[in-house]
């Protein structure tokens, strides 16, 4: 049998493959427009900083909730309805989205596109996964350049068309949505490796475990928590967490795969260092761009090198097979997590049109961290099935927007009042506010009331300020990746001290 038949010894339906592919393209196609058009649609609507607040948060909760509910479900109830679910929820949320003329009806149809997109997380990677055991880092990572090739499309079609209404930009997410619908409504779906190995369902559940199901839970009571605007103290969480972990414990008698839990605490500060950290991008490269630039042209040349960026991934992606067959998904972990945290404290110095040679190294040490991580659960983790495959993903999701956001806010908070309280005392005892309470403990703050009536060179100097210590915020979070070294030189010498990384066969 050759790398390229699955386990029956039939080749891949390589349209089946693309139409997954071109799913994936249409979930960060409609994040990036998204995260373009906000602004816009908040002057259309009037919406609050808070509301728009709101609005980023439905698009990102529901969308782990949902990879982790059909994770649970979807060898049971099949690929075909799942993918077909996710067809009509993008439909329906967009067609919300275009009618929306309200905080109320735009947050209920992007609370649906999340759903949506989450689906479509849950059903892609267990497919190709299974079309193409033999190789599965090598074909996740090629699907996994979807992503950033969507964000670079939807990105490019809102500067494109900047001067068109909202509406408009969210109607060209009809595109890709279009094609991948017509990709996938005539494809035959594989049945899942788990299932036709004969793996049962409780075994699937064992690889997770006790401790698995209790890192799941303690992250998802919060996000739900804040879903429905409440907030839930840490010993809810935990004793919810902990009921949850003492019955999977008593119904699969596993606390879970040493090695999969191990990778379940890496995943998180993966995502903080990765998805976290371009959140924080267009603010850098609007305070410390090229010179001589201003309002909206900052804005379109962070645009523009978000751009680019997306592009370095996507061909990174694209020809990751001969990169993983060198390396090894472990070894080539080890050496992006190594170039993540150069181009961490690359950004944290860069100013100017530098910004984009820190953000090309950035761009190469976080290429592959998110879809190897993919590609070596699949290897490692057969019996675990959808669950350990997607179960990943939406631990990252939810630790970045329950721990990792919150980080890196907490972090430039702290940043900032200790230089200007160093540096500008004046100005400082001028602007400083009262501590705000959050999940690390009471941040430092701005009276903005105060920082509003400034004189045009004390804001000079703050905006000079803000500029610095958004950048040694780059340093402060490369402490993230650095965890994830150790983590991966760990795994990396066990499985040297085990004649080397092998992909695990499903029986064993």
């Amino acid at each position: 049998m050759t790398a390229n038949q699955n386990s029956a010894g039939q080749k891949p339906d390589m349209k089946l493959f693309w139409a997954c592919f071109i799913a994936l393209v249409a979930t960060s196609f409609v994040f990036a427009v998204r995260a373009n058009t906000l602004g816009q649609i908040q002057g259309d609507l009037g919406l609050s900083e808070a509301q728009k607040g709101n609005i980023s948060g439905a698009g990102m909760w529901p969308f782990a909730l949902s990879i982790i509910f059909f994770s649970l479900v979807v060898d049971r109830i099949g690929y075909k309805l799942v993918a077909l679910f996710a067809i009509t929820c993008h439909t329906i949320s967009l067609l919300l989205t275009l009618r929306a003329n309200s905080y109320e009806s735009l947050y209920w149809a992007t609370l649906l596109i999340a759903v949506a997109n989450g689906t479509v997380e849950a059903f892609v990677n267990p497919v190709v996964a299974t079309m193409f055991h033999r190789e599965k880092a090598k074909w996740l990572n090629i699907l996994h350049a979807g992503w950033p090739a969507g964000m670079a499309l939807g990105a490019l079609a809102t500067v494109m068309f900047q001067s068109q209404t909202w509406q408009f930009k969210y109607g060209m997410c009809f595109v890709p949505l279009v094609i991948y619908a017509l990709l996938i409504i005539p494809r035959v779906f594989p049945l899942n490796e788990r299932v036709a190995a004969g793996v049962s369902y409780l075994d699937m559940l064992r690889e997770v475990g006790a401790v698995g199901f209790f890192i799941l839970t303690a992250l998802t009571v919060p996000a739900v928590s804040q879903m429905m605007n409440q907030e839930a103290s840490w010993g809810l969480v935990f004793g919810i967490a902990g009921v949850v972990a003492v019955v999977v414990g008593f119904l699969t008698k596993s606390l879970g795969n040493w090695l999969f839990i191990f990778v379940l605490i890496t995943i998180g500060p993966l995502a903080t260092t990765e998805l976290g950290t371009d959140g924080w991008m267009p603010e850098l490269l609007k305070l410390s761009g090229p010179a001589g630039m201003s309002g909206e042209q900052l804005v379109s040349f962070a645009t523009w090198v978000f751009i680019y960026t997306s592009v370095v991934m996507t061909v990174l992606r694209f020809y990751a097979g001969p990169i993983v067959h060198k390396f090894s998904p472990i070894g080539l972990l080890v050496v992006g997590t190594v170039v993540a945290i150069l181009g961490l404290l690359f950004l944290s110095k860069a100013t100017g049109y530098v910004i984009i040679a820190a953000a090309t190294v950035y761009a190469f040490g976080k290429a592959f961290l998110w879809s190897t991580t993919l590609g070596l659960v699949s290897e490692q983790f057969p019996k675990g099935g959808a669950l350990t495959l997607n179960g990943v993903s939406a631990v990252g999701v939810l630790f970045l927007g329950v721990l990792g956001s919150p980080l890196i806010g907490y972090q430039q908070d702290v940043i900032l009042d200790k230089q200007l309280a160093k540096e500008q005392p004046a100005l400082y005892e001028k602007i400083v506010g009262e501590p705000k309470g959050s999940i690390f403990g009471e941040a430092p703050s701005l009276n903005q009331d105060k920082v509003a009536v400034l004189g045009a060179e004390d804001q000079a100097v703050l905006t000079d300020a803000q500029a610095t210590s958004k950048r040694g915020m780059f340093t402060a979070i490369a402490i993230l990746p650095a965890f994830m070294l150790i983590c991966y030189l760990v795994m990396f010498f066990y499985f040297k001290s085990r004649g080397g990384y092998k992909p695990v066969a499903i029986h064993e």
